[in-house]
């Protein structure tokens, strides 16, 4: 997933933000499939991925562990995994401070 952050003040468009697995998609060049997590977090840094635009994070570790998978055989097979862990935990983060602040403003 992706989303486009807000225009910045000189006018030019930033770069869309990404988050879930498409932020881990792109630490996953140096795979050899199939992996396990261990390799997965030891080839990758166990970064923190963003699960929503806002900013919040999971680490890919923890993400690898609540998936309850011991290998994973390609690519596409960890982020098919992945997905519902972070949709989980952003469904349950519910709206952050900024989506409240937006909510509450008259438009």
């Amino acid at each position: 997933m992706a989303a486009r952050p807000p225009m910045t003040d000189d006018g030019e468009e930033p770069d869309a933000v990404a988050f879930g697995i498409a932020a881990v998609d792109e630490h996953l060049e140096s795979i050899d499939w199939p992996a396990t997590p261990s390799e997965i977090t030891a080839a990758t840094g166990d970064p923190e991925v963003p699960y929503e635009a806002s900013g919040r994070t999971l680490a890919l570790s923890e993400a690898l562990d609540e998936t309850g998978r011991a290998e994973f055989e390609s690519r596409r097979d960890l982020l098919d995994a992945l997905h519902p862990v972070f949709e989980e935990h952003r469904q349950s983060a519910g709206p952050g401070i900024l989506s409240w602040l937006r909510n509450a403003l008259p438009v």
